[in-house]
């Protein structure tokens, strides 16, 4: 790991000048091995000679003339191998620094097609190339930049397309929105129409209902009251809840509502009197009995009413024919708890049915705007909601703040 972590960043040129180093290296140690077996021959010699000429005493100058001519041969060849020595590394080096400028012109060649390539499109001329193996990399390199020019221009047509799409687009969404803009200022011309006719509607009817009402009365105390009368009566009734209900809806966020202290128990009475009538006529009886009478609370009586006869007709409408609305009344600690419980079909979902618009029976007459008012003004007012159904009755329970509690 360590040798290889040494030669992790090593540049072709530092390569080289390594491989010279060694290579000239291993080269002395062969010269040195060389002169040194030649010298070890020399000596060997030298001994021989001396032991086959040891007797002849008389010839020394002799002998001593051949060794020095021996040892003269011995530093000549020794000369001549390492200048031959010398000889063949330069010849190696030049062949070496030969191959390695070819090695090093292809590298560069290869070095610049690929810092220019992100920004021209040119190719290497295989030609150009020393070496087999490159020219066969050149191959694949101009091949890769090819396919990549292909691309480059696919890409540039789809981005020519998509902008042209995006135009497009872009003018559609234009003239999308500008009709949008259109359209929303002709639904709110719309709606301020048909809040400006449901604002006159509601004043226009308030007199007529009156009237027809007083009528009623009047005509009672003269003549005995029939079944039609009462029909008429009963409808009218139902007429002016709903009414009731529209005007507080057009006026609810123009006028302020005050708040005055009301006789809750009293107040109910006045309001079953009102719908007795109605409930007659749909085979209904309330059955009411409060256990005080003295129970006030501090609400706003147009919102009370609201409630209570929201509560009332729901009851009517939903309550099986020839059973009785048991309407009650009674002090929880610092509450004073409104029930109205009847039986009636189960309501399956209790949580939606104040919900804007809902209604379990798709077949029952009515917009279902009733019970949402009822629980906004409750939200409002912290009024406390809960109901239950089941197979004996469905109870709606109200609990009210007790005055000075």
């Amino acid at each position: 790991m360590k040798i290889r972590s040494l030669f992790k960043n090593v540049t072709i040129k530092q390569a080289n000048i390594f491989t010279i180093l060694v290579i000239f290296f291993f080269t002395m140690i062969f010269v040195g091995l060389l002169v040194e077996e030649m010298y070890e021959d020399y000596e060997r010699a030298l001994e021989q000679s001396y032991v086959t000429n040891g007797e002849l005493n008389s010839q020394s100058e002799i002998l001593e003339k051949k060794h020095k001519k021996l040892k003269s041969l011995m530093i000549k060849t020794v000369l001549v191998i390492v200048t031959l020595s010398f000889i063949l590394f330069a010849l190696f080096l030049g062949l070496h620094n030969l191959f390695n400028k070819l090695l090093h012109r292809d590298t560069q060649a290869f070095l610049d097609f690929f810092e220019q390539a992100a920004h021209k499109d040119k190719v290497i001329n295989p030609k150009a190339m020393f070496f087999k193996d490159f020219k066969i990399m050149v191959g694949y390199a101009n091949e890769m930049v090819g396919k990549i020019n292909a691309q480059k221009n696919s890409l540039k047509e789809m981005n020519l397309g998509l902008e042209d799409r995006v135009k497009n687009k872009t003018a559609a969404l234009q003239l999308i929105n500008k009709n949008l803009e259109k359209e929303k200022k002709f639904s709110q011309d719309l709606l301020k129409s048909q809040k400006e006719f449901l604002r006159y509607t509601v004043h226009e009817t308030n007199t007529p209902l009156s009237v027809i009402l007083t009528s009623i009365e009047l005509y009672v105390m003269n003549h005995p009251r029939d079944r039609q009368l009462s029909k008429i009566e009963a409808a009218v009734k139902n007429i002016f809840s709903i009414y009731d209900d529209l005007s507080y809806l057009v006026k609810k966020d123009q006028v302020e509502y005050p708040k005055i202290v009301l006789n809750l128990g009293n107040y109910i009475s006045s309001r079953i009197d009102f719908f007795t009538e109605v409930a007659q006529h749909s085979r209904i009886t309330f059955n009411y009995i409060p256990e005080a009478s003295n129970m006030h609370i501090y609400f706003n009586e147009t919102k009370l009413q609201r409630i209570v006869d929201n509560t009332i007709t729901n009851a009517i409408k939903y309550t099986l024919a020839n059973e009785v609305v048991n309407i009650n009344l009674e002090q929880i600690g610092a509450y004073i708890e409104f029930s109205m419980g009847s039986k009636s079909k189960i309501i399956k979902d209790t949580d939606r049915v104040f919900d804007e618009y809902y209604r379990e029976e798709e077949n029952r007459d009515g917009f279902g705007i009733g019970l949402r008012l009822v629980r906004t003004i409750c939200d409002e007012e912290d009024v406390m909601i809960s109901v239950s159904s089941d197979d004996d009755q469905t109870v709606f329970k109200y609990r009210f703040k007790l005055m000075g509690e």
